[in-house]
């Protein structure tokens, strides 16, 4: 990744967890800079939740229900991981 591209960062090790984790840029430095901040108080679980791709399709699928991600019913997998991604950095 191009530094120059990349959002000025206080928690590098959090900002790759959430990255991993399908976050957009634009969140992952706004959560992993706020848990490094003494004057806010995150909670603790960004970047700790399993990737999607360790998750069943059956809890995909709840979740992309959760979010009424249209067209979830015929989605795969891997369709689902995507439209979640997606929907996330949206």
């Amino acid at each position: 990744m191009n530094d120059s591209a990349r959002p000025s960062i206080k928690d590098d090790e959090t900002y790759d967890a959430l990255r991993d984790d399908g976050y957009s840029k634009e969140a992952a430095a706004r959560i992993a800079n706020a848990q490094a901040s003494d004057n806010m108080n995150p909670s603790k679980k960004g970047g700790k939740a399993p990737p999607y791709e360790e998750w069943t399709k059956d809890d995909l699928y709840d979740r992309a229900q959760e979010l009424e991600i249209e067209g979830r019913s015929d989605m795969t997998k891997s369709e689902l991981i995507s439209a979640l991604r997606d929907h996330r950095s949206a």
